[in-house]
């Protein structure tokens, strides 16, 4: 007996044909899913690296409206809640630059200095904030 003249079946038991079929099927069928399975892992990877970024970002612009709005647009003197509430949100960024040129703004000894310090700041928080 022959199945469409290519497999002779003198041999062969139909039940060992059926489960060869169906072993490779099965075959077939867990490679895609692990083809599957790896194309969504590179995908959840490229999302956690974005969602990272945009973290980042959400800090540095609510340090930068904090800055913007306690110290820039103050009239009075900065008071030690709002002074705290800058320091944790500049830390939370964990990036040296900036930590250091917030330093270097409330080290400011003049005018002058805190002036150059603001612009060099915001400068960097601008470049900070990536898209």
């Amino acid at each position: 007996m022959y199945l469409g003249n290519i497999i002779p079946l003198n041999g062969i038991d139909k039940k060992k044909i059926i489960i060869i079929i169906v072993v490779l099927l099965l075959l077939i069928g867990n490679i895609g899913f692990g083809i599957g399975y790896f194309s969504e892992m590179f995908e959840i990877q490229k999302i956690r690296k974005e969602l990272k970024v945009q973290r980042l970002n959400v800090r540095v612009i609510n340090f930068s409206n904090l800055f913007i709005e306690k110290v820039l647009k103050a009239k009075t003197e900065v008071s030690f809640e709002d002074r705290l509430k800058l320091e944790n949100s500049v830390r939370d960024l964990e990036d040296p630059i900036i930590l250091s040129l917030w330093e270097k703004f409330i080290e400011s000894n003049t005018q002058d200095q805190a002036q150059e310090a603001v612009k060099n700041l915001l400068d960097a928080l601008v470049k900070k904030i990536s898209y």
